[in-house]
């Protein structure tokens, strides 16, 4: 029942003193402090940054990296080089990115236990530094195979990346700013395809005598991460939860916070451990085994497939030859794909603004919806595009309106999810599941996606327009929302459609009193779980 009046009654001496400042607490959040927004971004920089301008940066040097193949062939083995050759050898140099990225993210389960989230990010450097070597002077070696590799360790980069950043993010946010904070990854994603897109021009590094600087690049942001990281706090709920250094958890949440009294957040992280039988970190297999996370494991498997199988990635690959398909003339595309760039990182921008209004639910629901609409309006414009002149800028706006459907909720909202589903013990290998799906995911369109565009012609587009309808159906069924709410709320969320028992009255009141609140917001009403004595 509704206790908006009863809980505004600031009696101290009882059991509910508790909501009310909970709820004031609620109304008047703190302010955000230049350490939190430094750690998401700097942590970002370094990061999902990366990961975004590795999606565009290959297709301008596309047909100067095919010529460098060929002339490394001649060279060794004293004829050209097969076309299917070619085809192979850079189809491989594209899509081994996903196949690194699949291996990093297996790895990031024991790098976050061994090292913590921000000493992760920090290692992670090191694989994108290594990278930017091989790709920069594999061209100076005359080997085809430095390029490959190192599009391989920058894909174990991203995936590492696309894990423990959202898992840092995450914990080091307040709880009414934890979307907005988490929506770091995906600005930066796009802010990176945006920069790729941009230093990809012939006025820049787009000719055949400095497209290898376009992957020294990668460099800079690794070194700048490096430079400022490392004054910044790790995450307090590592710190608390899994090193148990109480003295440094406090000192984190300071930092991150902005205030001295840290004594709610300490609480809420250990009534979070308490409500937790074991502390210890569970493997993959633990998680998928319980049957009291069973929905929020498919939640994550269905939303991070979706954010591939979406579609988005067959454009961001292939942006040049949709648009050349489309009727654009060639010297104006890498102009025309800058814009697209742009419309991303504002669809982002937005999206992070408001979406600790809006909250996670809707913003999904509406991102597929609407590419399933624009994917169904540009499937319709390319098949009649030979038959007006005009009819290719239509279809090059279903194709901006399908980026800025895709940022405005399903481009970082699925990483945001991964880590609000899961309670700590299990909030790793939560990742470690999300990153092989969405690497395996990933891979899968960039290889197949020619092949259907072969085959299905104007029509290939019409797949990715189910996947959209299928992901928000569910999402629309299955998905709670998140916003505000608390890791333990979040898990209660879920326990009817687990088939397990919510938490007992009297654990259920003693966090309460501990933790500060039971309190839960539905559509915009605060109430008291009934449960309660």
């Amino acid at each position: 029942m509704e206790m908006r009046e009863q809980t505004e009654d600031p009696e101290p001496n009882n059991i509910e003193s508790t909501e009310p400042d909970h709820k004031k607490s609620t109304e008047k959040p703190q302010r955000i402090t230049a350490c939190l927004v430094n750690a998401a971004f700097f942590g970002a920089l370094g990061s999902s940054y990366l990961y975004g301008y590795n999606l565009s940066v290959v297709n301008a040097p596309a047909l100067y990296i095919k010529t460098f193949y060929n002339q490394t062939w001649m060279e060794r083995y004293g004829e050209p080089i097969g076309a299917d050759m070619v085809t192979m050898l850079w189809s491989i140099t594209v899509s081994i990115f996903a196949i690194g990225g699949l291996l990093g993210a297996l790895c990031v389960t024991l790098l976050t236990k061994l090292i913590g989230r921000k000493g992760t990010l920090l290692l992670n450097n090191g694989f994108a530094v290594i990278a930017a070597l091989l790709l920069a002077l594999g061209e100076k070696a005359r080997s085809f195979e430095m390029l490959i590799i190192g599009r391989f360790v920058m894909g174990v980069d991203s995936g590492i990346a696309l894990s423990a950043l959202p898992m840092y993010l995450g914990e080091i946010s307040p709880r009414h700013m934890r979307g907005s904070i988490g929506q770091f990854n995906s600005i930066l994603i796009c802010l990176g395809v945006f920069t790729g897109q941009v230093l990809g021009l012939p006025e820049l590094l787009g000719q055949e005598s400095r497209w290898n600087f376009l992957f020294a690049f990668l460099a800079l942001p690794a070194l700048l991460q490096l430079c400022v990281l490392p004054f910044l706090p790790e995450s307090p709920r590592f710190l608390l939860m899994e090193r148990r250094d109480e003295a440094g958890a406090e000192k984190a949440f300071r930092a991150f916070l902005g205030k001295k009294d840290v004594s709610k957040e300490l609480e809420e992280v250990h009534a979070e451990g308490w409500a937790q039988n074991t502390l210890h970190m569970a493997s993959v297999t633990e998680l998928l085994l319980n049957p009291a996370l069973r929905w929020q494991v498919i939640t994550v498997i269905v939303t991070m497939a979706c954010y591939q199988l979406c579609g988005l990635n067959a454009i961001w690959y292939y942006t040049n030859g949709i648009l050349r398909d489309s009727g654009f003339a060639e010297n104006v595309i890498p102009y025309i794909v800058l814009s697209t760039g742009g419309i991303e990182t504002l669809a982002a921008v937005v999206s992070g603004l408001v979406i600790e209004r809006i909250g996670r639910r809707p913003l999904l629901i509406f991102g597929f919806s609407a590419m399933a609409f624009f994917f169904g309006l540009l499937t319709v414009f390319l098949n009649f595009q030979d038959q007006y002149t005009w009819m290719p800028y239509l279809s090059f706006t279903c194709i901006l309106a399908v980026i800025a459907s895709f940022c405005s909720g399903p481009g970082g909202i699925p990483f945001v999810l991964t880590g609000e589903l899961f309670e700590q013990s299990y909030r790793p290998a939560a990742f470690m599941i999300a990153g092989i799906v969405n690497w395996v995911a990933n891979f899968a369109v960039g290889l197949l996606f020619p092949f259907m565009q072969e085959s299905l012609q104007t029509y290939a587009f019409l797949v990715f327009l189910v996947v959209c309808v299928l992901g928000a159906v569910y999402l629309y069924f299955i998905l709670p929302e998140t916003k505000n709410k608390t890791f333990m709320d979040i898990s209660q969320s879920f326990a009817k459609i687990n088939k397990v028992p919510l938490v007992n009255k009297e654990i259920e009141n003693e966090l309460a009193i501990k933790a500060g609140s039971k309190e839960v917001e539905e559509n915009g009403k605060v109430i008291i779980d009934e449960q309660r004595p």
